[in-house]
């Protein structure tokens, strides 16, 4: 990791530079063992203070019991001198500290805010690397090693922090065997790998569906280690990590922890979070403050080692430890990149700054300028993993007048797509060819008017540490502008009815063309205006959908929204890709939450769950049904929901009494049980018969057959209720 992040600051980004990390250790000797000034010789920021601030970090007092704020200010100063004192130091092919970042470690330990939708969140990260311009005017050359040390005396934006630094102790009551001073000199050696060389996930935070890092191997290796021997480093180049696993395709809403701090367990909790989880935490936030972040650092620190852990939404990487104390070089090297890094270094896109008011940004010939301080118009994504969805509304000159036409104004999505899936961008363009021959989807798409597919894939990181398939996963950012449309759930009765349709007459057409959504939700379930008044519902959101008979992800990897996928689809075996996603499992997303009132949906805390704990949910949903109508839905609507609900059971029983059927069949053939009576299941009632209250059900062996697909449908189309509604909707 240190390699790729020399790398990443050098003066020729593109070019492998191999011997850069040993000219690069040998060049900071001078700092680790007192020999270095700082810029106008500040006494205070000689680099004979470093070895007294570790000496102190490393001693009685604060590796003792007690508080570990007592690591805060040794550390801070060490890390501060350093900082002073290396912004002199010259290696070729690098460039000169960044002064437009000018980075500084300063204490904090105090609450930071950030607002996500109607959400707040609280968090309290130990230290924080910030640009020493968002302190104040006031700051004067002695703050790194005065007042940094103190809690900032103005409130701190997520926006502005460069990287979190939290402190663990291995044991509560402080160590006090097998604590060794800084050594007196330092010299270059190979890197001795620390012990844990790499820190644990806890094994009970992560949900069902969350990947864990898995350990892989470093550039001269081939094969990755078990988890309980991560791979060896070679050398001193210090290049190993651990990376996360494959992604999530799933859809789900951060909510839980969102107004608790991070740091205080919440009452009735035995434990506080582990520090990777609030580390997790915090980097979530930092990738929410700013738009399109490409990718986030935070340290961790446990006694006297350090762990760099790297977030893209790709998944995490871990490097192995460096211990400080004995092996300073590796660690002022890591601060000598840190200092070079400029704001995109650091993971702020270069495309997608603030910029003055009535400045636009260019998107090719196309102006836009994003307007992310409207929070309630702003649909942001709190997260780690996956696509990390954000819409904002846009304007744009010439957006604006080649399609005049456009009324309500205009937003841009911003995602990070998977390489290896077919863009959403050309399953629009198939989409908007299929529109031209069927009246269902003509009118009900959502319109392309301009998009981008930006070059900065998450798998460069990974190619330069040696990952093994370091594309398996990969993304890339995308950003993608439409017409405004309104979200269905703010639509009600007949009308809310009628968009509903729309989008189900829609997506069916399209399925049987190729074109297969497997994401649907009522997020994904749009309406406008036309030019008569008549409300046109809009089926949105390609970017998890897949073409049949393309290459590349396809029917059997998880993706939908959590709370609104198919039973079928959040079991065990599918989160496993061992289900194939079908028509049915997309009509069964429709059926579910989107007619409820808003009270009366448990969706957003489904949101929070694994998928087998959803499932569960969701099949008590069903079977309590009952209470819902005591929550003010209208007798019409509740009639209708409660006839979908019972399609959905009986199709359900169906399945399980024919799988089970089907297993009674096989141990029959078997030659397990010869003596029983062969003619015993002869009066049996055959249960894989459909049951006749079900209109339109057909049992079919292809359930991708146009027949079956049909044939599902028709089993909602053909209840009373569905006739009623659209009987109402069509005379208007």
């Amino acid at each position: 990791m240190l390699q790729a992040l020399l790398q990443r600051a050098s003066c020729d980004k593109e070019t492998e530079q191999p011997h850069l990390l040993q000219k690069c250790l040998k060049a900071v000797l001078p700092v680790c063992n007192g020999q270095a000034a700082s810029t106008n010789n500040n006494v205070d920021l000689h680099s004979s203070g470093i070895k007294t601030a570790l000496d102190t970090y490393m001693g009685p007092a604060s590796m003792g019991p007690g508080n570990e704020e007592k690591f805060y200010g040794p550390f801070i100063k060490a890390t501060n001198i350093a900082l002073a004192c290396l912004r002199e130091i010259k290696v070729d092919g690098m460039p000169v500290a960044a002064s437009a970042v000018d980075m500084i470690c300063q204490k904090n330990d105090f609450p930071i805010f950030q607002s996500h939708q109607k959400e707040k969140s609280t968090r309290k990260p130990d230290l924080i690397f910030l640009p020493l311009k968002t302190l104040g005017d006031k700051v004067d050359a002695d703050h790194g090693v005065k007042d940094a040390m103190k809690k900032p005396k103005d409130r701190v934006f997520w926006k502005d922090v460069l990287a979190c630094i939290e402190f663990k102790r291995k044991s509560p009551k402080g160590r006090t065997e097998g604590v060794d001073l800084s050594p007196t000199s330092h010299k270059v050696k190979n890197y001795v790998s620390t012990k844990l060389e790499y820190l644990p996930l806890p094994v009970d935070h992560p949900k069902p569906d969350d990947q864990a890092p898995a350990p892989a191997p470093g550039p001269s290796q081939t094969t990755a280690q078990p988890a309980s021997k991560p791979a060896p480093v070679p050398g001193s180049d210090y290049d190993s990590g651990q990376p996360s696993q494959g992604p999530s395709s799933s859809k789900r809403k951060a909510k839980g922890q969102l107004g608790s701090e991070a740091k205080q367990p919440k009452p009735g909790d035995k434990d506080p979070p582990d520090v990777t989880v609030q580390m997790g935490l915090y980097a979530a936030e930092m990738f929410a403050a700013n738009l399109a972040v490409n990718h986030v650092l935070n340290l961790i620190v446990v006694d006297d080692v350090i762990w760099v852990w790297y977030y893209d939404r790709q998944g995490i990487i871990q490097s192995s430890g460096i211990n400080f104390i004995q092996d300073l070089p590796r660690f002022m090297v890591l601060l000598y990149a840190l200092q070079r890094f400029e704001f995109h270094d650091w993971g702020r896109n270069k495309r997608f700054l603030p910029v003055q008011h009535g400045k636009n940004q260019y998107l090719g010939p196309v102006d836009l300028l994003l307007h992310t301080s409207n929070s309630d118009a702003r649909v942001t994504h709190y997260g780690l993993q996956g696509r990390a969805t954000n819409v904002v509304p846009v304007t744009s000159k010439a957006l604006a007048k080649k399609f005049d036409y456009i009324q309500d104004g205009m937003v841009a999505k911003i995602f990070w797509g998977e390489e290896a899936r077919t863009s959403e961008p050309e399953i629009l363009e198939k989409v908007k060819e299929i529109a031209k021959v069927h009246q269902s989807v003509e009118g009900h798409i959502p319109v392309l008017l301009c998009h981008q597919r930006f070059t900065n894939s998450t798998s460069s990181i990974r190619e330069a540490l040696g990952f093994p398939e370091p594309t398996k996963g990969s993304r890339v950012l995308y950003i993608l502008v439409f017409p405004k449309l309104s979200s269905i759930t703010k639509l009600y009765g007949d009308e809310l009815f009628d968009v509903w349709r729309q989008c189900i007459l829609c997506h069916i057409v399209l399925w049987k063309a190729g074109v297969h959504h497997r994401d649907v939700s009522p997020g994904n379930m749009m309406w406008y205006r036309d030019k008569l008044g008549k409300l046109m519902g809009v089926l949105n959101d390609y970017d998890l959908s897949s073409l049949a008979n393309v290459p590349g992800p396809q029917g059997n990897e998880r993706t939908g929204t959590v709370p609104f996928m198919a039973l079928d689809l959040l079991t065990a075996k599918a989160q496993q890709g061992e289900v194939k996603h079908l028509y049915r499992h997309d009509l069964e997303s429709f059926m579910k939450g989107v007619l409820l009132p808003p009270a009366s949906r448990p969706f957003d805390e489904w949101a929070t769950s694994g998928a087998t704990t959803c499932r569960m949910h969701k099949l008590d949903f069903l079977d309590s049904l009952g209470e819902v109508y005591r929550l003010g839905i209208k007798r019409r609507t509740w009639r209708f929901l409660a006839q979908c609900v019972r399609v959905l059971k009986k199709d359900h029983d169906r399945r399980s009494d024919l799988k089970l059927d089907q297993l009674i069949g096989a141990v029959d053939q078997s030659d397990d049980d010869d003596d029983e009576d062969e003619d015993e299941d002869e009066d049996d009632e055959s249960v894989d018969e459909l049951d006749s209250e079900v209109p339109g059900a057909v049992e079919q062996s292809d359930e991708e057959s146009e027949s079956a697909i049909d044939g599902f449908l028709r089993m909602f189309t053909g209840t009373k209720g569905w006739v009623k509604f659209e009987r109402r909707t069509l005379s208007r």
